[in-house]
């Protein structure tokens, strides 16, 4: 090599080096309106692209020492042009806030919901959430306004979704799932659900056809989001059935951030409106903060934690229920003596780590520790007295029991007392691959369970015992025979579990968006696995293992009309939680399998203008075939299995909402579902199983005067046909199966909003304190309609009949609210 060839290849590699050293970077993370990460947003400048993963992340090498234009795009968000101008090996952090605005794109308008409902995710403002009344207000209160979600108990927080139970949703906060106590029997001992939603940012809902990366559940997800605080801010809220204060923080370098909330609730304005007179005195109190540091465009730590006190004092003291017809009108009348006293004490922890590998690989790493300390002591002894009521137009004793039919006793007694300790670690990777996004996780989770039942029933009527009608035992012909059989509780159930559970889950599933000729298209298909053991005294461990796949399509034809036409399904599979496991006589049986359902679901998203404003029309045809059903009861919200998988089901129905703003600048939806689902147990044939609701009516409407746009209303309406419900506990539904009265409930709120933060605020003014200020009247139950969540059954031991004594739930309440933001 010449002097001149050397001299050519130094300058080549000066000027390289140079060149190379004249970059820059820029790196952040792209979020909308909402603060949540925003994945696929393409950022480009001229030649020179990335794309954002699903944190949000994106990074890029631009040219220093010159003026760049950054463009950023999203298919269903609005365009960001910024200029930079760099330094020499400069690394900057830019992270822009997208806006979610409508913009149209040639004929078609797109929204940032376009992202979900391809996915049958419905979407739910947490301003509305927290807004729009009910007597226990919160996510739930406002999923039961939803088709196919179905509650007859406004003191419970619990739903039952397309022909499933109460135990068979999912629950996320922030990735991470979430339980609820086991011992509870009752609404009203509920107390607070777990989600605050003081703290929540974002709220997704499906109720069916879900993708692999949620868990093992039959029936649906509730996916929840906390909030990452931009800045200081509170808030407090009070009423006369409790309150809450919460606080955002954010430190000076914007890396760490933390929003906590602590609640109170008291629910004796709600159950001393029932029939039965008491000396209540509940007191359901929690504290939860989400705590996240950002240590690098990399690197991200987050904690989310709960600990959660629930004490239940009730002592009741008499009661009086008038039921019947105008032709034959009747009352009981009971008088008790004793009490019940249960606690359920929760703690929650859980850690999670995000790392971003590269621009198309991220890992996030969840730990969590949940654990429930539960106890359920009653001795309650009630008399009761049964007889017709006097109606004779006129009479002295107008409304007043005037001839007895039955008198009789109970005494209820329990030594219920549970230890439940929970441990979850998992591990989960989001890759960009080409045009395609893969997902997959692994879990291993373990349950230990402590658990000791004690409950007993005696009952006795004109003074003579009764006798359960489900053992064999010589006939019982009081007061006209002599019995000399032996006397046994009407109900005895006794138990101690010691069991652990280890649990090991899996799921792998592939995402592409692309194009159909000129239509777009979405794929989705994924696999579960799970597998699982139950250990104990006296249980020899046997592994069982479920495979599930589940697959969705979207399509969004290129017509004048905007619309979304969606496909998906799958096999669905439960592995048995420690409640499926226990069977009616308190016994666990660790042979009990996963009950299986195959999923259809066919749905359309249409959206329009009326009024020359947005509205959507979401509709859903579904079908599940359920097969090794665990068959179960339900007693209030308590259920039992039988956790034999010894039936098999299934559940068909529609499901239709209309949403938009009915009023301008508000959103209001009217919601329609129809479903039948079915069961049969042994082959014996089909009958409806607990949660055949047939006929659901919703409607949430938000309005204001026009002339007074401060003054605003808020209408929760909710009607469902009767559930199948209201039998004898012992009562064999194929001999005998009565329905409920339908269930009708209308909540109304008022509020004056002082000052909040669209207002333009006045100088010198004390009001200028707060971004938001408003006190607000709820009606709850508005026409008093009488509600009945079971049947109590009083025996007379004359006449040998037996009568249901609707249980009804609360009357027509009011409310007084305060709400204050900072």
């Amino acid at each position: 090599m010449n002097t001149k060839q050397l001299f050519s290849l130094f300058f080549f590699f000066l000027v390289s080096g140079t060149l190379f050293a004249q970059t820059a970077r820029i790196k952040g993370v792209i979020l909308d309106k909402k603060n949540q990460p925003v994945d696929n947003v393409n950022v480009s400048y001229l030649n020179v692209t990335a794309r954002s993963n699903q944190n949000g992340f994106y990074d890029l090498r631009v040219p220093a020492q010159q003026k760049v234009t950054l463009v950023f795009t999203h298919v269903s968000l609005k365009k960001i042009t910024v200029s930079f101008t760099f330094t020499e090996n400069e690394q900057k952090e830019f992270n822009p806030v997208m806006s979610d605005q409508e913009e149209q794109m040639g004929e078609v308008l797109v929204t940032s919901n376009n992202r979900k409902s391809v996915l049958g995710i419905t979407s739910i403002e947490p301003e509305m959430i927290r807004k729009i009344p009910g007597a226990n207000a919160g996510i739930e209160n406002i999923l039961k306004t939803l088709p196919g979600v179905n509650s007859n108990n406004e003191l419970s927080t619990q739903y039952a979704v397309r022909g499933g139970n109460y135990d068979e949703n999912l629950v996320y906060v922030n990735e991470i799932e979430v339980y609820r106590p086991f011992l509870i029997r009752s609404g009203q001992q509920e107390g607070l659900s777990f989600i605050n939603t003081d703290l929540v940012q974002n709220v997704d809902f499906s109720a069916g056809g879900f993708q692999a990366k949620f868990g093992d559940k039959l029936s649906s997800v509730l996916d929840i989001t906390y909030r990452k605080p931009t800045k200081f801010g509170a808030g407090i809220e009070a009423s006369f059935i409790g309150g809450s204060l919460y606080v955002d923080a954010i430190s000076n370098d914007k890396k760490w951030s933390a929003v906590t909330g602590v609640r109170y609730r008291n629910n004796s304005l709600l159950v001393k409106s029932q029939d039965t007179q008491t000396n209540f005195t509940p007191s359901f109190a929690d504290i939860q903060t989400n705590i996240n540091y950002q240590a690098s465009a990399k690197w991200q730590w987050s904690f989310l934690g709960n600990i959660s006190q629930n004490k239940y004092q009730y002592q009741p003291l008499s009661r009086q229920t008038n039921f019947g017809t105008l032709d034959n009108p009747m009352a009981l009348t009971v008088f008790y003596e004793g009490q019940e006293k249960d606690k359920y004490d929760t703690y929650f922890g859980a850690l999670k780590i995000t790392f971003n590998v590269s621009d198309n690989f991220t890992l996030k790493f969840i730990g969590s520790v949940f654990q429930t300390l539960e106890q359920e002591y009653f001795d309650i002894f009630a008399q009761y007295r049964l007889g017709e009521v006097d109606s004779g137009i006129g009479s002295e004793n107008l409304g007043k029991v005037s001839h007895m039919r039955g008198i009789g006793s109970q005494l209820n007694h329990a030594r219920n007392d549970l230890d439940a300790l929970i441990v979850n670690t998992e591990m989960k990777g989001f890759h960009d691959w080409r045009e395609s996004q893969l997902e997959w996780g692994i879990k291993y989770t373990s349950e230990s369970i402590r658990d000791r039942v004690i409950e007993w029933e005696v009952i006795d009527s004109a003074g003579f015992s009764i006798n359960p009608p489900i053992i064999n035992l010589p006939k019982n012909d009081q007061p006209y025979v002599s019995y000399t059989g032996p006397l046994v509780p009407n109900q005895n159930i006794r138990a101690t579990n010691f069991n652990t559970i280890n649990r090991f889950s899996g799921y792998f599933q592939w995402s592409l968006r692309s194009t159909l000729g000129s239509n777009d298209v979405w794929y989705n298909a994924g696999m579960r696995a799970h597998n699982w053991g139950v250990q104990g005294d006296g249980i020899v461990e046997k592994s069982q293992t479920t495979f599930s796949p589940r697959a969705q399509f979207a399509i969004k034809p290129d017509w004048e009309k905007d619309m979304v036409f969606r496909l998906s399904g799958g096999l669905y599979h439960q592995p048995p939680f420690y409640r499926e496991l226990r069977s009616a006589d308190g016994m666990v049986q660790p042979d009990a399998k996963a009950q299986q359902s195959v999923h259809i679901v066919f749905g359309n998203d249409y959206s329009f203008k009326m009024w020359n404003r947005p509205f959507k029309l979401v509709s859903e045809l579904y079908y599940k075939s359920l097969t090794d059903v665990n068959t179960y009861a339900i007693d209030n919200v308590r259920i039992r299995y039988a956790a034999n998988n010894d039936a098999t089901a299934y559940a068909q129905g529609l499901d239709v909402r209309l949403n938009g703003e009915f009023v301008p600048g508000t959103e209001s939806w009217i919601s329609f579902g129809y479903l039948k689902t079915e069961e049969n147990s042994s082959d014996r044939g089909y009958i409806a199983r607990p949660t055949d609701q047939m006929l659901k009516f919703g409607l949430l409407f938000q309005d204001y005067m026009p002339n007074i746009p401060s003054l605003k209303l808020y209408l929760n309406l909710v009607y469902n046909t009767g559930l199948p419900g209201g039998s004898p506990s012992y009562a064999d539904p194929y001999l005998y199966q009565n329905r409920l009265n339908d269930y009708r409930r209308v909540d109304v709120g008022f509020s004056k909003v002082f000052i909040d933060s669209k207002m333009v605020k006045r100088k010198s003014d004390w009001l200028n304190n707060f971004k938001e200020l408003a006190i607000g009247l709820e009606i709850f139950n508005l026409f008093n309609n009488q509600n009945a969540i079971t049947n109590t059954w009083v025996r007379d031991v004359y006449s040998k009949n037996q009568y249901a004594i609707p249980n009804y739930m609360t009357t027509r309440v009011f409310n007084v609210k305060l709400t204050a933001k900072l």
